[in-house]
């Protein structure tokens, strides 16, 4: 039996063994799946915005950095080894038109906030689909660790 979690904006789900972890609507947004492969456990997290400069930060996965570590401390209290743990993204595009540069494109600035976290973390990035200017949806087997997209008008991709 295939049980389905939907991850919701600014949130984050866990599995073990079995089942899909699902989030829509990323647009600007990333979507960050994490693995341990041995254990077949893992997370998906749906973040909004590049760091969290909110005082008392009442939401950890609203935001890359924060949102990164919260998840990769639940993973760790079930057990999972930092050192075997690979992540996959999602999402980060440009939704409006605006001016500015990065500084304008939340997409862009999602999308190098969360390869830096990643990086300082220690956590391989294994593969992503990102940028653009269409919304996906991603799906997060933890079964085999394969992440599908789909996106309007282009055909799945699986990474």
């Amino acid at each position: 039996m295939d049980n389905k979690l939907t991850v919701g904006i600014a949130d984050m789900k866990l599995a073990r063994d079995s089942g899909t972890l699902i989030t829509y609507a990323l647009g600007s947004c990333v979507g960050i799946c994490l693995y341990d492969p041995i254990l077949h456990l893992g997370s998906l997290t749906h973040i909004m915005l590049p760091l969290n400069m909110e005082a008392g930060r009442k939401n950890a996965y609203k935001y890359a950095d924060t949102g990164v570590r919260q998840a990769l401390s639940e993973m760790t209290a079930l057990g999972c080894s930092r050192s075997r743990l690979v992540a996959k993204i999602a999402g980060g595009a440009k939704m409006f038109e605006l001016t500015g540069g990065t500084i304008g494109n939340i997409g862009v600035r999602n999308i190098d906030s969360v390869r830096t976290i990643l990086k300082k973390e220690g956590i391989r990035l294994l593969g992503e689909d990102v940028g653009g200017t269409t919304a996906r949806t991603l799906l997060f087997d933890v079964a085999s660790g394969k992440a599908t997209i789909r996106s309007y008008g282009k055909p799945e991709q699986v990474i």
